[in-house]
């Protein structure tokens, strides 16, 4: 059995980036680990979810619990920093928030955290954090950091492929099959995946993990996240065969073996 420690930045990263190769690791008896930044206190919540006065970022501890809990998670942990917001947000300049963090001091607390774990591998952000989100990228450093400094045997990097989520966006709105309000979030996010900054080219990526056979414990844990994820967004409103089609691959850079073209390694990131 080995231990797989997933370093994420806030509530909700975990399933929508992860969470199928998770739930496979758990599968095969393997021990997964969640480690969350912050509590997500700067997530924009879902109008009508929270009751009168009720801390956003309680409500994503508590959800965040339950993900885990459906991807077979067997320990989730938080590092203690505040959500920094997304990129220009006054949130960013918090002397508590995750971007703020020293990240030799943020690692010395990651293996604290960790320090009775045996490590065989280290799930973090790619260098530009997905999508430019300060968090992702502080979490790319602060992990990397770490898990050198651990010695950990594997270090992954999960990132989007730019290249398939740009053709699945074009099939999607081809299919018509999507209302005002998820075709409008399919066009930000068509948007954003015209930036360069967004995700890896495909030639780039090592490991493409097909989480088909998890997919509906996928999109389970993504729906936890109510306070972030409406029932009919982008990500839940598509029938399971699309939404399967989208997100029923998951993909990975191994930072030590470049691809430079080859086939992707299809393991679930332990070979």
């Amino acid at each position: 059995m080995a231990t797989a420690v997933f370093l994420h930045a806030h509530p909700d990263d975990e399933a929508l980036a992860t969470g199928g190769t998770m739930a496979r690791l758990a599968d095969a008896g393997h021990r997964v680990v969640l480690v969350v930044a912050t509590h997500g206190e700067e997530g924009e919540p879902v109008p009508g979810v929270l009751a009168d006065g009720e801390p956003l970022g309680d409500r994503r501890t508590a959800e965040v619990a339950d993900a885990a809990a459906i991807l077979g998670a067997a320990r989730v942990e938080f590092l203690g920093y505040r959500d920094s917001g997304m990129d220009g947000d006054p949130a960013n300049g918090h002397p508590d928030c995750f971007w703020q963090a020293d990240v030799d001091e943020a690692a010395s607390r990651l293996a604290d955290l960790l320090a009775d774990e045996q490590v065989d591998l280290a799930v973090v952000y790619d260098s530009h954090g997905g999508y430019g989100h300060p968090d992702h990228i502080q979490a790319h450093r602060v992990g990397t950091r770490w898990a050198q400094r651990a010695g950990v045997g594997r270090l992954r990097w999960t990132t989007m492929n730019r290249d398939a989520i740009r053709a699945s966006i074009e099939e999607a709105f081809a299919a018509g099959e999507l209302d005002d309000m998820a075709a409008a979030s399919l066009e930000e996010r068509r948007e954003r995946a015209e930036q360069e900054a967004f995700g890896t080219p495909a030639i780039e990526i090592t490991h493409a993990v097909d989480v088909h056979g998890v997919i509906g414990r996928k999109r389970a844990a993504i729906a936890a996240h109510a306070s972030q994820i409406a029932a009919d967004s982008f990500f839940l409103a598509m029938p399971l065969e699309r939404f399967a089609s989208v997100f029923g691959t998951e993909w990975f850079v191994d930072p030590d073996r470049p691809r430079g073209g080859e086939d992707f390694r299809t393991d679930p990131l332990l070979g």
